[in-house]
Order: structure tokens, then C-alpha cells, then sequence
């Protein structure tokens, strides 16, 4: 497959893996990457040390091109991005801040610089800002979501109308099928998280991974919307957040109940009753945790099965 999208990363497929705190480890990154899409290491849960620790294994585990996923209200920002540029890695995905913060720093390096947005307007602030494409994410997706709670497929269109850099769809895509339907609303490539989350390389807890693949439709929601919007699966801490709403509690008491580490504590260390539990609505029909070389070629195979039949009809 030759695209956008493939030629910008110089990858085989235009499939790009979510940078997932906790879940987006060198592991993970590297057999995607070596399976012929992007991998991701996930910046967003690792001090600047740990993150260049990740780094260096990942190029020992692939040859191929890879990047970091970088959400710039990380307090050490400007230690994470020196850290990127000291190891040479060439590309860069940003999420939650302004663009135009450090996309000039970051091509300046010769970074190929992707920004994660939410609506058409960011989309557009992000291409005045000279990123080379821009993820567009529904609000099906896993983690932290955009305020305007906009579906993945009626964003797509409304992106690709307004922009002329590359387009990739994010929520709710894990499948060929999935991935084809985002290609033909205009998306240029796929960025998916939650397929890769339950998978054998993925750095998530195995009762995390277990609990990816037993979710069904409902059983996550998008909460906190007064701090930032995350779609969680419905467990005891999510049931502690929808009581203590039931009080009109203020931003500091969601924050008391949200306290620290736990996305960590539930999607790292396993705890099921306590942690957060970050996944996408996609999660229902995710039923098994393959390895990454296995969901890809299952991905491309029924892509192009399901491709080949609308041609056909």
C-alpha cells in the first residue's frame, strides 16, 4: 500500500499505533513498527530518563521508523523533547496543547511533526502551525478525549474538507473493515489504540488486557469532563465519580477523588477495582490478545478482502 501517509513515514501500511500511557511501551512500539506500520512510544507515563531508556531499545528492536507520542502539558516538556532530539528520533505526534508551542522547534530538528486534534478548528489551527498531517479522534476513542464529543466518521469529512495536509482517523477503528470505512470518508491513514492494548507486546497488566477483551457495548463512558474528558470503563472508581457527581462537587473535590496515579494503578499495576481503566467503545468487539504481528496482517487481509468486493459490486 502506497500512500500519503506511507510515503510521509516511510512505513509499509498506513496504520499508526495509539502512544497509550502506560500501554506504550519499546515492546509495542517496535513490533508494530517491524510489522510494517508506526509504532508509538507513549512519552505520557515515563520520566524523561525512562523515556530515552525506551527509545535506545526500540532502535535496537527495530530498523524501521518509529516515533513518540508527546502531550504537551507533560511538566518536563522541554527535558522529553531535548531527550527526542538527542536520539535522533524523526518523528513526533503531539496531543493536548497548543501546536504552535513546539512544532517550529521540533522541524526546525527535522521532525516530522502530528498533531492530535478534536474538531475542525484545531485542525486548522494545527495546519497554521506546520505540522505535516493530523490526527483526527473521535470521541469514541480510549483516554482523554476532546470537549466536543464529535464520532470519528462525521469528523473524518468535515477534517478532510477543510485541510490539505494528510488526515488520520482515531476512535473507534480495529479493524480492516473499520480502517477501509475511515480511507473512504477521506482518511489518509488509521491510528488505532485499543486493538493494540490487548495485545501479547503491549505493556498493560494482564488484567487490564483481560478486561479489554470482556468489555461489551456500555460498559465504558466519557467522565471528568470538568478536568479533562476520558472514556473509562464503568468499574468502582468510575461508580465513586458518578456518586460523588450526584453531591454538584467542585473541580477540587473531583481532583481529591481523582488524586494521583491511577491510570497507572489499574492499566499498569492491575488493579481493576480502584485504577482507572482507559479503552474505546471499539473494545466490544475485541475478543483476543494476539501479537502485533498477527492484528496487523488480520487487519490488512480483511482490508483488502472487504476492498475488493466493492470494487467488485
Amino acid at each position: 500500500m502506497t500512500n500519503k501517509i506511507t510515503k510521509l513515514f516511510k512505513i509499509q501500511y498506513p496504520i499508526i499505533q495509539g502512544g497509550m500511557v502506560w500501554i506504550s511501551g519499546y515492546k509495542l512500539a517496535s513490533a508494530v513498527s517491524n510489522a510494517g506500520g508506526l509504532g508509538l512510544i507513549g512519552a505520557g507515563s515515563m520520566y524523561p530518563e525512562v523515556l530515552r531508556e525506551h527509545i535506545q531499545k526500540c532502535k535496537k528492536a527495530t530498523d524501521r521508523p518509529f516515533g513518540v507520542n508527546v502531550p504537551m502539558l507533560y511538566p518536563d516538556i522541554q527535558k522529553i523533547l531535548d531527550i527526542i532530539v538527542e536520539e535522533g528520533v524523526k518523528i513526533v505526534f503531539t496531543s493536548a496543547g497548543n501546536p504552535k508551542t513546539w512544532t517550529a522547534f521540533l522541524k526546525e530538528k527535522g521532525i516530522t511533526v502530528v498533531h492530535v486534534v478534536s474538531s475542525v478548528k484545531f485542525a486548522l489551527k494545527a495546519e497554521a502551525a506546520g505540522v505535516d498531517a493530523v490526527v483526527c479522534e473521535g470521541f469514541e476513542a480510549g483516554g482523554h478525549n476532546g470537549r466536543e464529543e464529535t464520532t470519528t466518521f462525521t469528523l473524518i469529512p468535515m477534517v478532510k474538507e477543510q485541510v490539505k495536509i494528510p488526515v488520520i482517523a482515531a476512535g473507534g477503528i480495529a479493524t480492516g473493515k473499520g480502517m477501509l470505512a475511515a480511507m473512504v470518508l477521506g482518511a489518509d491513514g488509521v491510528q488505532i489504540g485499543s486493538r493494540f492494548a490487548a495485545t501479547k507486546e503491549s505493556s498493560a497488566h494482564i488484567n487490564f488486557k483481560n478486561t479489554i477483551v470482556g468489555v461489551k457495548d456500555g460498559d465504558t463512558q466519557l467522565t471528568l469532563k470538568e478536568l479533562a474528558p476520558v472514556r473509562l470503563v464503568k468499574n468502582k472508581f468510575y461508580n465513586q465519580v458518578q456518586e460523588l457527581y450526584q453531591k454538584n462537587p467542585s473541580v477540587d473535590e473531583i481532583k481529591e477523588l481523582l488524586g494521583r496515579a491511577r491510570a497507572k494503578k489499574g492499566m499498569f499495576e492491575g488493579d481493576l477495582e480502584n485504577g482507572e481503566l482507559e479503552i474505546g467503545q471499539i473494545a466490544g468487539i475485541i475478543h483476543q490478545i494476539k501479537p502485533v504481528k498477527e492484528v496487523i496482517k488480520e487487519i490488512i487481509y480483511e482490508y483488502n478482502y472487504v476492498k475488493s468486493l466493492v470494487v467488485s459490486i
